[in-house]
């Protein structure tokens, strides 16, 4: 099964920019559709984009218009581009499949505060 690694959070002021890159193990082409989640203690995981063989991108309400989310099938990496951070966009985020496979990655840490 095909595992993945997330990177590029960090701290970030409201208002800044941060892409994260999800690193696939293995082929990620036969994946119809890719996800990008995040979680805050206490609550449950939230799927924020979605990115579909093709191209196709859903988003949701909280985020659209300021996140982007891509994939590159030849390297077998998902981006998830997040512009107009705000406070409430602090989070770990995780990359998986839609519906997600089972077992998570470690994720990334988004820290969005001045």
């Amino acid at each position: 099964q095909v595992q993945f690694v997330e990177s590029g959070g960090g701290l970030v002021q409201p208002g800044g920019s941060l892409r994260l890159s999800c690193a696939a193990s293995g082929a990620i082409y036969r994946i119809y559709a890719m996800g990008w989640y995040r979680q805050t203690p206490g609550k449950e995981r939230e799927l924020v984009a979605v990115i579909r063989n093709g191209g196709t991108a859903t988003f949701a309400d909280s985020v659209r218009g300021r996140f982007t989310i891509s994939r590159n099938n030849a390297k077998n990496t998902v981006y998830l581009q997040m512009n107009s951070l705000k406070p409430e966009d602090t989070a770990v985020y995780y990359c998986n499949a839609k519906p997600a496979f089972q077992g998570w990655g470690q994720g990334t840490q988004v820290t969005v505060s001045s």
